[in-house]
C-alpha cells in the first residue's frame, strides 16, 4: 500500500519555500482513501498539486455510506467532484494534524483510477514511484489543475 517515490526531488516553490514532496506524500498516504499518490510542485508555481489513486474498496464503501452514491464504477467515482472533495478534505485534515505548513498542503488533486505499476513504467521494480515518468504521464492533468488555481 505505501508506495515511496524514487530519487531526491526537493525543490523551491515561487515563494522561496523548500519543499520535500516525499515528506508530504508520507503524511497523505495515511488517508484511508489513498492507495498511491504523487505530490508535484514547480519552482514557478506557488502551490502543490497531487495525483491520487484511491483505495478502490474504501472508496466504493465510503461513497455509498457518506455521499449516498451507489451502483457506479470505480472509474466513475474517480471522476466525481463530490468524491474528489471528500478525498481532498480528508488529506488536508491529515496534513494539518501532522503539522504540514500551509505551503506544504496540496491545493488540488486529480483522482486517477489507474494504478502506478511497474508495467506502465510508473514504478521501479522495487515499487518506488518514478517521478519523471509520473510527471510526464499526468502532464495534462497537472497543467489543468494549475490553470484552475490561477
Amino acid at each position: 500500500r505505501n508506495i515511496s517515490l524514487s530519487y531526491s526531488s526537493k525543490f523551491f516553490i515561487i515563494q522561496g519555500e523548500y519543499i520535500t514532496p516525499e515528506k508530504i506524500e508520507n503524511v497523505y498516504i495515511h488517508s484511508k482513501f489513498v492507495a498511491q499518490l504523487f505530490v508535484h510542485g514547480e519552482s514557478l508555481k506557488s502551490c502543490l498539486v497531487a495525483i491520487v489513486v484511491p483505495d478502490e474498496e474504501v472508496l466504493l464503501k465510503s461513497s455509498a455510506d457518506i455521499l449516498n452514491i451507489h451502483d457506479v464504477s470505480f472509474e466513475e467515482l474517480c471522476s466525481n467532484k463530490e468524491v474528489k472533495k471528500m478525498i481532498l478534505v480528508d488529506m488536508l485534515d491529515i496534513g494539518k494534524k501532522a503539522g504540514l505548513c500551509s505551503f506544504e498542503q496540496v491545493k488540488d488533486i486529480y483522482v486517477s483510477s489507474e494504478q502506478f505499476t511497474v508495467e506502465n513504467d510508473l514504478l521501479t521494480p522495487t515499487l518506488k514511484g518514478k517521478r519523471r515518468n509520473l510527471k510526464k504521464h499526468f502532464a495534462i492533468q497537472i497543467a489543468e489543475m494549475y490553470s484552475k488555481l490561477k
